[in-house]
Parts: structure tokens; C-alpha cells; sequence
């Protein structure tokens, strides 16, 4: 039985997030489920907004990409659908919060902070530390390349960065999940604390 259950879009956004709460050593545990994309997600939703369902609190981590409001419009016709009443018009900045008596206790984070548009990278630039200069000049670099030369998306433009500063520290390359665990990125801030806040009104 999966009494406490937090769906993402994918397996960098599952390794981040297991890495900041064992940082944290958060508590009560529960399991975090890679969906295989956000299509995948909207599709698996239903399977646990059912009367009866085994799940009891349903976290639900995405990107918002270009169009925050366009991602929540989305969630919200399957909560409405699902009997979820009071569904705000947008999400909340703290992270929204569901209930009803009969479903499963439900939270929302819409990445990078409920509020903006972009991704998981998106919310890791927040934890780079203030005085990196190797950050400053990944901007730099990356910035500097011609539109016409970029192989990459205007909207992947940050994961572009956060990969470039990665490639140059002290172990090249190192996985999202794995950069938190070895302090690349400071687990400590705001915005974690933030998050951690809104996982421990879910899941409490």
C-alpha cells in the first residue's frame, strides 16, 4: 500500500528531490514515483484521484516550461473532474494544497517556484551559491553563443547553463541529484526551505 506518494516528471526531478530530503533528513518518508513525462502524469492521475484509492496524500511536482498557466490549467480540469471543489484559478505561490474527504490529500509545486516559467534547472540556478564566479562566466559563455550556432532551444537555454557550470567543477559532468549531495548546489536556502515547508503541510 502507497500511502503517501509524490509524482514527478522525471528521474532528474526524483534524484533532486531524494537528495535535498535526505539532506534533510525529512520526515514522515514517502515514495517518489518518476512518471516518465508530464503526459505520462496527466494520464496516471486518475488512477489515484478515486474514492477508495490507496494513496491518502498525493504530491505532484512538475515544470511549468514557458506557460505556467497552461500546465495548471491542465491539473486543474483533472482535479475538477476528479471532485476536487475550490480549485484556485492558479496555483498557489507557497504550493497548493487540496483537500476532500473522500480523495486523497493533494499538493501541487509547479517548478521552478509556483510563480515563474521554466524547470527543475531553473530552481537549481536559486541554489547555486551567491559568490560562484564560475556561474557568472558559465553565463557568459553560454550566452555568447549566436543564436544561429545554438543547438539547443531559447527554452532549454538554462538547462544549458546548469549542465556548462556542472562540466567544469571538480568531477565533471556529475548528475543533478548527485551536485546536491556533493554541495554544488546549496540545499540550505530559501527556496528548499520553501519547498520542504510546503512537503511537510502535505505529507503531515
Amino acid at each position: 500500500m502507497t500511502e503517501r506518494l509524490l509524482v514527478v516528471e522525471g528521474p532528474d526531478d526524483k534524484h533532486v528531490l531524494w537528495a535535498i530530503l535526505k539532506h534533510h533528513q525529512f520526515t514522515p518518508p514517502f515514495e517518489i514515483r518518476d512518471e516518465g513525462g508530464f503526459e505520462n502524469l496527466l494520464r496516471r492521475l486518475s488512477v489515484h484521484l478515486k474514492p477508495g484509492s490507496d494513496v491518502e496524500q498525493l504530491g505532484i511536482v512538475v515544470d511549468a516550461d514557458s506557460q505556467i498557466q497552461s500546465r495548471w490549467k491542465s491539473l486543474m480540469n483533472i482535479l475538477k473532474r476528479s471532485g476536487y471543489a475550490n480549485v484556485p484559478d492558479g496555483p498557489d505561490h507557497l504550493g497548493t494544497l487540496l483537500a476532500h474527504e473522500d480523495l486523497p490529500r493533494l499538493g501541487v509545486w509547479i517548478m521552478p517556484d509556483n510563480t515563474l516559467p521554466g524547470m527543475l534547472e531553473d530552481y537549481l540556478c536559486f541554489l547555486v551559491p551567491a559568490d560562484d564566479s564560475l556561474f557568472v562566466r558559465a553565463k557568459q559563455c553560454v550566452g555568447a553563443i549566436p543564436a544561429e550556432e545554438r543547438r539547443f532551444a531559447e527554452v532549454h537555454l538554462t538547462k544549458a547553463l546548469i549542465h556548462t557550470w556542472l562540466a567544469w567543477q571538480d568531477d565533471p559532468g556529475t548528475p543533478l541529484g548527485q551536485a546536491i549531495t556533493k554541495r554544488y548546489f546549496d540545499p540550505e536556502g530559501p527556496p528548499v526551505q520553501s519547498l520542504l515547508a510546503w512537503l511537510a503541510r502535505l505529507f503531515a
